[in-house]
Formats: C-alpha cells, structure tokens, sequence
C-alpha cells in the first residue's frame, strides 16, 4: 500500500525496497531479512547515493532538568507495544524489589496506556508513589530520564534504542524478534541482551514462551555483571 501511495505523487525519484506486486519498482533494491534494521536502512540510502553511517547513533542527552532522585537510578521501562513483548509484571516487580533492597532508587516509567501497568509494579515493589513516572513524560523528558539513569531494564522496545543512543548501560530482554535484528550494536560493552534464542510472532495477544524463559535471577545477575564490567560504574 505505501509503495503504491508514494508512487501516485508521481514523485522524481522512489527510495525503497523493492515490492513483487508492485511492478513499478522490479529495479529497487531487495528486501534482507537478515539484515539489522540500522544496516538495512543506512544500506538502502547507500544504494542511492546518501551517506549513512549505521554506527553513528549516539544523540546529546537533552537539557531537561530533573529531580535529583532521577540521578543514577534504575530505569525500569515493562511495556511494549505487543503482549508477546512485555515480561510477566510480578517479575518486573520483583525486580524493582530486589533493586530497592540494594539502597537503589528505582523508576517505572511508561506511557499512557501503561499507567496502571506501572503503578501496580511500583506499588509492589514498595517504591515510592513519585517514582512512577508513567504517562507523565514526553519523549524528551522520558529521554533525558535514560541519560541520567544508571542502568536501564527493558524489553524489546523503542526506549532500548534510547540506551543504545545516550551510552546508557541497560539490560535488554527479547522474547519473539532477534537482537540480530533489533539490538545494540555489536561490540557495545555497556548493553546486555537476553535472549532464549528463539524467534516467534513480534504482534501476539500472549508473553512470547521464549521471553517467559527468562527469570528475575538472570535479570539481576545481568545487572551485577554489568556493573562489575563497565568501568566508572
């Protein structure tokens, strides 16, 4: 449908992949699904003559100011966009537990629609009610949140790509997409991934079983090792 939309402004030039049932573009480049999406796009301006740089993806923290609780703390983001990329919420909370009864401060963040998602975690978590961000940021805000944070924890979903941009450690759990695909680029050293290595359905109404093999014990253990491993923190 896009193709055929961009194709009827009778535009000078198409940059996109190419499509069997669109005739109009047999010449374009093919589609890779092996490729990760950074190369895959990067690569098609590429094929067009625009210079991009899959590994230039850091951004400038944004110059918000924010409480003095939001510095070094935990960032806990459970949502997604799909039931088969969001976490169990009792094992999110656990983890928020866990990480307050090390003297951590802790944040839930979220949007909107994840408002009593993150409520419900905070609450039992033991956290304190302020520290539930939810619905209350937009994406500046939530943005300047992950660059002062310590460490993020989240699923398979845009804020891991804020980690990736600010050189924010986190702790990343995949379930049905491959972080061949939608992970930090390699050589990274500040961003674990879990993953049971298992791929499946992306837009599922139910927790992929592939990310449900991932316990809170292996959560924590990630945060441990990342903080023995990353210098200065």
């Amino acid at each position: 449908e896009s193709h055929r939309l961009l194709l009827a402004t009778e535009p000078r030039r198409l940059i996109a992949f190419r499509n069997d049932a669109v005739a109009a573009t047999a010449s374009l480049p093919e589609w890779r699904p092996d490729e990760h999406e950074a190369h895959r796009w990067c690569g098609l301006l590429e094929r067009f003559g625009i210079a991009a740089d899959p590994g230039q993806l850091d951004l400038e923290p944004p110059g918000v100011e924010l409480p003095e609780w939001a510095l070094g703390a935990t960032l806990l983001h459970p949502g997604a966009a799909s039931a088969s990329r969001r976490w169990p919420r009792e094992r999110w909370a656990e983890v928020a537990r866990r990480e307050r009864e090390r003297g951590r401060e802790v944040l839930v963040t979220g949007s909107r629609e994840e408002v009593g998602l993150a409520r419900w975690i905070a609450a039992q978590a033991g956290l304190d009610p302020r520290r539930e961000i939810a619905g209350r940021t937009d994406v500046g805000t939530l943005a300047a949140f992950v660059a002062a944070a310590d460490v993020l924890v989240c699923g398979d979903t845009g804020v891991a790509h804020l980690a990736t941009a600010l050189n924010v450690p986190s702790v990343l759990l995949f379930g049905p997409t491959s972080p061949r695909h939608w992970g930090p680029p390699e050589g990274r050293e500040i961003h674990r991934v879990l993953w049971d290595g298992r791929s499946g359905d992306p837009h599922a109404h139910e927790v992929d079983p592939g990310l449900l093999e991932i316990d809170v014990g292996e959560v924590l253990a990630s945060l441990d090792a990342l903080r023995s491993a990353v210098p200065a923190y």
